[in-house]
């Protein structure tokens, strides 16, 4: 008998125990006594975020639900692909992403299944689905992340199109590969359509940014003055700055409201609607939105909490999330990010 039949027929004996009741009780019998109610089953995980970033918050779920919790870890991109391949046979319970696109790729294959409405209810609209089947988690900026000793104030971009300016050419910093930097062209592509963001991107490919590995070697280079600044996510300079003295290292967050440049992702996660354990898997999701979890994720990984209440216990302001402006985009259109790789590849930035 397999698990979704046995839930089914498990369900069924319930519903006509309580009826039976019912009848015994309306002809004067006794009621029939209550059963304890059932112990919470694992949950499994399917998690995009790493286990060095997100292992101890997880160990904290399974505390708190109070059964076991099995993790599979991989890139957000590598769990996802392998929920959509598994469909209704999958065994997972909830996925864990480290990007909307993926979670709304998921809402949009009917893999993910609609959240109580207590739980999403804490979230401004733009930090969940229309449909509730998935909610962030936390969310990080983008911003350019410029070395103040090489860049006036002045100088600052107020929009990406200040990064075509001559004084910026062979003097910028990007990570062709990242995640962080995929999302930001395809919110470049949402924004401006496919005309306007392919004309932005040859411009800013004539620019002759450098090439970086990640967003960490980039601020590196920020800080020496390889470049005056780089693309990269607000929370990178956090890291660096938990390492070293943020007096002396050399690099500074510029937000840039109203702009691609500013654009607002979010981690999240969602129940898999082929779960038989639906009860528990929500559970696990309304847990990460809980004070405990943000309170972790915003002291462990320098993101902003997507709920209200939270602030950092570590030596960091974070500007409010709510004063940011970022893009209009819907988070779950990310999701077109082989249409973002193809134009990337077009122009020579890939």
């Amino acid at each position: 008998m397999t698990g979704r039949r046995a839930t089914t027929r498990a369900r069924w004996a319930g519903l006509v125990t309580a009826v039976s009741a019912l009848v015994l009780a309306g002809c004067g019998g006794a009621p029939a006594p209550q059963q304890p109610a059932a112990e919470p089953g694992p949950v499994t995980i399917y998690s995009g975020r790493s286990e060095e970033l997100v292992g101890p918050l997880l160990a904290q779920l399974e505390t708190a639900l109070g059964t076991d919790v099995e993790v599979r870890y991989g890139s957000t991109g590598e769990m996802s692909a392998q929920l959509l391949e598994e469909g209704p046979n999958s065994p997972a319970d909830v996925f864990f992403g480290q990007d909307a696109g993926a979670l709304g790729a998921l809402s949009s294959a009917g893999l993910l299944a609609p959240l109580p409405a207590d739980v999403v209810a804490p979230l401004p609209e733009r930090y969940r689905a229309a449909d509730a089947t998935w909610v962030a988690t936390s969310a990080r900026a983008r911003v350019v992340a410029y070395n103040p000793g090489l860049v006036p104030e002045a100088d600052l971009p107020s929009g990406v199109d200040d990064l075509l300016a001559p004084r910026w050419k062979g003097r910028l910093g990007y990570a062709p590969s990242n995640a962080s930097w995929l999302s930001f062209v395809t919110g470049l592509r949402l924004v401006r359509g496919e005309d306007g963001a392919r004309q932005w991107l040859t411009a800013f490919a004539a620019q002759q940014p450098q090439r970086f590995d990640g967003n960490g070697p980039i601020l590196d280079a920020v800080a020496a003055g390889t470049v005056d600044a780089g693309l990269v996510n607000h929370y990178y300079l956090y890291e660096k700055t938990a390492e070293v003295d943020p007096a002396t290292y050399s690099v500074r967050n510029h937000y840039v409201p109203n702009d691609p440049l500013g654009l607002v992702n979010v981690a999240g996660a969602g129940v898999v609607a082929a779960s038989d354990n639906q009860q528990t898997a929500q559970r696990a999701v309304a847990f990460l939105l809980s004070p405990q979890a943000q309170q972790y994720l915003v002291d462990q990984t320098g993101e902003y909490p997507v709920v209200d209440g939270i602030a950092p216990t570590r030596a960091y302001e974070l500007v409010s999330l709510g004063s940011l402006a970022p893009p209009d985009v819907d988070l779950a259109d990310l999701a077109s990010l082989e249409q973002t790789e193809a134009m990337l590849q077009q122009v020579g930035l890939l």
